[in-house]
């Protein structure tokens, strides 16, 4: 099983990226909607990194992004590729979660709920897309960490 996955990842055969887009689509979700419930709830609560700065998490999700990108080019065994789809998704939704902020919307305009509403129906169809593929590379790998 572990030999199937990698020789598609040395090969480059596509019906692994779509496997890998499931990982993303569920840490793109969680974080997101996690996010976007957090800052609702709690918008006073930040690291404060410099006196009178605040950085917003889509800063954050730079970062991670940047870092999943850079490990994506060093590690390439399956198990690998599955972690660093998880970090990538985590990224996204943290930097996808503050887009809002990026084109001047407010928590309260409703331009930014039918953005918001969007990006969660895009996940979800990637999700539903990318689950049995997912799931049976979920499973052969969780075989393999056993």
């Amino acid at each position: 099983m572990r030999s199937n996955i990698r020789n598609k990842i040395l090969n480059h055969e596509p019906g692994l990226y779509a496997a890998l887009l499931f990982p993303i689509a569920v840490s793109f979700l969680l974080t997101f909607v996690g996010a976007r419930i957090f800052s609702h709830f709690y918008p006073d609560i930040y690291i404060p990194w410099l006196k009178g700065v605040r950085v917003h998490h889509y800063a954050y999700g730079f970062f991670v992004l940047a870092i999943s990108g850079y490990l994506a080019l060093v590690f390439s065994g399956p198990r690998a590729k599955y972690l660093i789809s998880l970090l990538h998704g985590f990224g996204l939704g943290l930097a996808f979660d503050e887009f809002g902020i990026w084109l001047k919307l407010s928590d309260s305009d409703p331009a930014r709920w039918s953005y918001d509403g969007f990006l969660v129906m895009l996940g979800i169809v990637l999700l539903v897309l990318s689950a049995e593929p997912g799931f049976k590379m979920l499973q052969k790998l969780w075989r393999v960490w056993q």
